[in-house]
């Protein structure tokens, strides 16, 4: 499908989310940044319903980018386990909390290429405390969610993460790339989900090339 063609449906399908989740946003819950760098690290093959409940606890212990630098490896892992993967991401928070000490003044970065200096963050990550810690928005953070749905929709036909996203980056206006993240990850959960999608149920399905066809 050409570029052209693209943005037309990519605007069609933005204008039609946006009635259907009028309220999308993050569903991570943190209060500073360096909270919603760890609790977005900490969603990587997590749901953010369990990321927010094992945060309820752990943000109350650990509270600065120095408590996280000098946490005892197995009470940080024992607090994070129910997010599954807890050991790498134990190292990898303890890790990022150290570079930020020692780089950054014990404050999470704005920039994009210093983020993805931080062991465990990726574009996704980096955009997602970009645009809502600081209101900065770079690029378009591609989840499971994200991926699936863009392929779906024939927003791009690219598999990797980065390819999608620079495919979404050329269609999408760029008022709308942080929107666009959550109006998918609505989408996903509600009804196009990754097994069964509820196509009769779905208000793109006439823009959408996967309808029905998806089983």
């Amino acid at each position: 499908m050409a570029t052209s063609a693209r943005r037309e449906r990519a605007r069609q399908l933005i204008s039609i989310l946006e009635r259907e989740y009028p309220n999308a946003r993050i569903a991570l819950n943190y209060s500073n940044p360096l909270e919603l760098l760890v609790a977005t690290m900490l969603s990587a093959q997590c749901t953010d319903e369990r990321v927010n409940r094992v945060t309820k606890e752990l943000f109350k212990k650990y509270r600065t980018a120095e408590d996280y630098a000098n946490a005892d490896l197995t009470e940080l892992e024992a607090m994070i386990r129910p997010t599954g993967f807890y050991r790498a991401k134990a190292r990898n928070l303890k890790e990022a909390a150290r570079i930020l000490v020692e780089r950054f003044g014990s404050e999470v970065p704005k920039g994009m290429d210093e983020l993805l200096e931080l062991p465990g963050v990726a574009r996704k990550t980096a955009n997602i405390v970009l645009a809502n810690a600081y209101g900065i928005v770079e690029g378009i953070a591609v989840d499971t969610h994200v991926r699936r749905l863009s392929r779906r929709l024939g927003l791009t036909k690219e598999e990797d993460q980065g390819a999608i996203e620079r495919d979404l980056m050329g269609i999408v206006p760029k008022e709308h790339w942080n929107k666009i993240t959550y109006l998918l990850m609505e989408h996903g959960r509600r009804v196009c989900k990754a097994r069964k999608p509820a196509c009769d149920a779905c208000a793109v399905s006439k823009l959408c090339p996967s309808a029905f066809k998806v089983k």
